[in-house]
C-alpha cells in the first residue's frame, strides 16, 4: 500500500512535475516532454500564454516559445484529434490515425465525415490546389473587405481544410503565428506511404490504455478512458488481463476505495513510493488544460481540488476568474490565480489569488508561490508583478513582500518592484 501523497508524487513524477528542472531547457526537451505526457492539448486563449506553452513551461522552465512550432515543423510531433485538439509524438501517428478512422467519434471528426459526404467535389478541388501550389493557411483564401474573388468564401475554406484534416488527407505541416498551415499528409509524414499492419480495434484500445496508464503514473481504472477520450469507461475487471500479463501493476492507495494501476515501466518509481521516498519539490503555475487537472474527478480525488474552467461561464457567474491557473506547490494543489500578461506595459497582473479552502499557507509556501509567479512573469516578458487581491486578504501583504525581495535581488540596489 502507498499513501495518498506518494500516489500524488508518483503521478507528478510521470508527468514531469515532481521536481524543478535541474538544467536549462534544450530544444529536444519539447519532443521528450510531449512523449512523456503522450498528449499536449491545444487551446488558443492567450490572456497569459496559450495553454501548450504554459504546460511546457511548468515542466521545463524558461524556453523559447518558437521551439514548439519548430518541433512540429521538423516532424517530431504532429497534430491530431484525441482528448481534444492535441500535439502528440510522431511515433504514435499510425495509432491515432487508426483509432480516429475506426473508433473515435469526436465532434471534429464527425463534422469531417458530414462535409465529406455533402461536399466531396470541393474537397477534391482544394486538395488539387494544395498538391499543385503547396501548403496553405485558411487566411490565404480571405477576401479583402468581403469582396468576391477567384475562390470560395473563407468560411467554406476553413471548413474544408478542417474536414480534410479530420479525414487524415491533410496534416498540419507547421504553424505561423499559431495559425495552422495545411499540407498533404504524405508530404508531412512520408512514412504514411509505407504499408503497415492494421491493428484490430481491441489492439488499438489496449495500446491507448497502456499509454494512458503510463502518462498518468498511477490511476484508477475509471480514469483511464478520459486521457484519450476512449470508450467505454473501464472497470477493474477490464484491467485483469494486463495485470496477469505483468504489463500493469495493481496497488492499494490509502484512502482510495478502488485499486490503483501503474505501468510496468514505472516499477522503480512505485518501489520508491511504497518506501515513501518520492519527494515533491516543484512549485509552479499550471495551465487550465494541464493533464493534471483536465479530468475534474481525478483532480478532486488526487488533490482534493475541484477545478472548473470558467472562461466559458458568464462573468457574473464566475467564482475565481476568466483563465485561472492552478498552483502546484511541492506535491499539492494549494490554490489558484487569475492572471493577465500586459506585454506592452511589461506587467504581469494577478487579478485574484485564492488559497485552497481549508488551507492556511505557511511563509515557506508563500515564498515558493512568489517565486513561481515571478518566474512566469519573467518568461512572459512582463517582469513587473501586480497583486490586486487575494483570498484570504492577509496573504497579499506577505506575497508582495516576497515578490519585492525577488525584484530587488534581480534588479540590484535602488530597484523598485510593482506589487
Amino acid at each position: 500500500m502507498i499513501t495518498l501523497q506518494q500516489a500524488r508524487n508518483l503521478h507528478l513524477a510521470a508527468q514531469g512535475l515532481l521536481q524543478a528542472p535541474t538544467r536549462e531547457a534544450e530544444q529536444s526537451d519539447i519532443a521528450a516532454c510531449v512523449q512523456r505526457m503522450a498528449l499536449l492539448q491545444i487551446d488558443t486563449i492567450h490572456v497569459v500564454s496559450r495553454s501548450p506553452y504554459l504546460v511546457l513551461h511548468s515542466r521545463l522552465g524558461d524556453y523559447p516559445r518558437e521551439w514548439l512550432e519548430e518541433t512540429l515543423a521538423c516532424g517530431q510531433i504532429f497534430e491530431t484529434w484525441a482528448h481534444e485538439a492535441c500535439f502528440a509524438p510522431m511515433g504514435d501517428l499510425q495509432l491515432h490515425r487508426a483509432y480516429n478512422r475506426h473508433t473515435r467519434r469526436h465532434w471534429g471528426l464527425a463534422k469531417a465525415d458530414t462535409t465529406h459526404a455533402a461536399q466531396r467535389p470541393h474537397l477534391d478541388k482544394l486538395l488539387e490546389h494544395i498538391r499543385t501550389h503547396g501548403p496553405v493557411k485558411s487566411s490565404d483564401f480571405e477576401r479583402p473587405e468581403g469582396k468576391g474573388g477567384a475562390w470560395w468564401g473563407w468560411k467554406d475554406e476553413k471548413r474544408w481544410l478542417e474536414a480534410l484534416f479530420g479525414l487524415g488527407e491533410l496534416m498540419i505541416a507547421r504553424r505561423e503565428n499559431f495559425h495552422r498551415v495545411y499540407d498533404l499528409s504524405a508530404r508531412v509524414a512520408p512514412q504514411l506511404l509505407q504499408p503497415t499492419p492494421e491493428l484490430a480495434p481491441a489492439e488499438l484500445d489496449t495500446a491507448l490504455t497502456m499509454k494512458a496508464i503510463a502518462a498518468l503514473g498511477i490511476t484508477q481504472a475509471r480514469w483511464v478512458h478520459d486521457y484519450f477520450r476512449t470508450k467505454p469507461r473501464l472497470k477493474d475487471a477490464d484491467l485483469d488481463a494486463l495485470v496477469a500479463q505483468g504489463r500493469v501493476l495493481r496497488v492499494d492507495v490509502q484512502g482510495w476505495g478502488a485499486p490503483g494501476y501503474v505501468h510496468v515501466s514505472h516499477a522503480a518509481l512505485l518501489k520508491k513510493a511504497i518506501a515513501g521516498r518520492l519527494e515533491a519539490t516543484h512549485t509552479t503555475l499550471l495551465s487550465p488544460f494541464d493533464p493534471v487537472v483536465w479530468d475534474r474527478e481525478r483532480a478532486s480525488t488526487f488533490f482534493d481540488f475541484d477545478y472548473r474552467l470558467e472562461c466559458y461561464t458568464p462573468e457574473e457567474m464566475r467564482v475565481y476568474g476568466y483563465f485561472v491557473l492552478p498552483i502546484l506547490c511541492r506535491g499539492e494543489l494549494i490554490g489558484r490565480l487569475d492572471a493577465k500578461a500586459h506585454r506592452a506595459d511589461g506587467m504581469f497582473e494577478v487579478r485574484a489569488l485564492h488559497v485552497q479552502p481549508g488551507m492556511v499557507w505557511s511563509d515557506a509556501q508563500i515564498a515558493d508561490v512568489a517565486q513561481a509567479i515571478q518566474r512566469s512573469a519573467d518568461w512572459h516578458g512582463t517582469p513587473k508583478v501586480r497583486i490586486n487581491r487575494t483570498q484570504p486578504a492577509k496573504v497579499a501583504a506577505t506575497l508582495r513582500r516576497f515578490l519585492k525581495a525577488l525584484g530587488m535581488r534581480r534588479l540590484g540596489p535602488g530597484a523598485r518592484c510593482l506589487t
